[in-house]
């Protein structure tokens, strides 16, 4: 069963596909009151309303549960113009939960994951001729994580799409509460070897190379198949890497309160960017600023920036 995008016109295959779990959120509202907003999460499908926002054709290949959650994602894609025709309603399965909560080391995370309808999607229910047909798919860690079936399929878009010469991007995303980090750093380097773009951030890198330089960690990922690399440094900016030309791209300052997805933006804004023809560098450039716009609001999608926003602050 497909969700229905009739209220919603949508080219008839996106130019850029995600594929992985989204979630409901529920996010600390300050760090000393135990007050939680609703919102929406998930790093692929923040990507994938990231780009949209940006005025990509994007698309999310997932699950979600025959319940109140799921309905609610997919009220949200269709607000945000996502192609929803490629999410399955699975009903023997719940829409995925997660909890943020703010504290002095930072943001954390808890799941209610387990058996969700996106951890059940297997191989056979990958849109092959959507996956031929895009320019980008997409995908992270926490794709491969989430089940032995997810990281099949998500293995699988990814021979897919390279064998119709669809360029491949990934986000490390590491999460260890998903799995150990030995077979993390195994199952992510298959990954990578056949990535054309790597979005990894700092914490997450070092875990999985255990390097600490920012040249040896490209040289690393450029050498297993890369062209490009956007090693996100947070407030700091992005350390751009190519084969032939390298560099920090300065980050925006803003006053951040919640950097809740600040990655997942920064990555579908430079891809945003790249499939409407930047250079990588350029791209982070714009980048940096959407994703800096996005920790001055709570949650991982609603402070999200338009392209007109973004666009607005660069000229300024």
């Amino acid at each position: 069963m497909t969700v229905s995008t009739a209220a919603v016109p949508q080219a008839r295959h996106p130019e850029i596909l995600a594929l992985g779990e989204a979630m409901i959120e529920f996010n600390q509202s300050a760090k000393d009151q135990p007050n939680y907003l609703q919102g929406f999460g998930g790093d692929t499908s923040n990507f994938c309303i990231a780009a949209a926002r940006q005025g990509a054709q994007t698309g999310f290949v997932s699950a979600v549960g025959a319940d109140h959650f799921g309905r609610l994602l997919v009220d949200l894609w269709e607000r945000e113009q996502v192609d929803t025709s490629l999410v399955r309603v699975d009903p023997q399965a719940p829409t995925g939960v997660y909890f943020v909560s703010h504290g002095p080391n930072g943001h954390a995370f808890d799941y209610l994951r387990a058996g969700s309808a996106a951890s059940r999607y297997a191989p056979h229910d990958l849109p092959l001729d959507a996956i031929a047909a895009a320019k980008v798919i997409h995908l992270s860690g926490i794709s491969l994580a989430i089940s032995l079936s997810a990281c099949d399929a998500a293995l699988e878009a990814i021979a897919h799409a390279r064998a119709n010469s669809v360029r491949v991007s990934f986000d490390t995303n590491l999460r260890l509460k998903l799995w150990p980090l030995a077979r993390a750093r195994a199952v992510m380097l298959e990954a990578i070897r056949q990535t054309d773009i790597c979005l990894p951030s700092w914490d997450d890198v070092t875990d999985l190379t255990g390097l600490t330089g920012r040249d040896e960690i490209v040289d690393f990922l450029l050498s297993h198949g890369p062209s490009v690399v956007a090693l996100k440094l947070g407030k700091e900016g992005s350390y751009i890497a190519t084969p032939n030309e390298r560099r920090v791209v300065p980050g925006h300052v803003v006053n951040a309160v919640d950097a809740t997805g600040a990655g997942d933006c920064f990555g579908g804004a430079f891809i945003a960017r790249i499939v409407a023809g930047d250079d990588p560098f350029a791209a982070a450039r714009y980048a940096n600023v959407a994703a800096a716009l996005s920790t001055q609001g709570y949650g991982a999608v609603a402070p999200i920036p338009s392209r007109a926003t973004v666009e607005q602050l660069l000229a300024g």
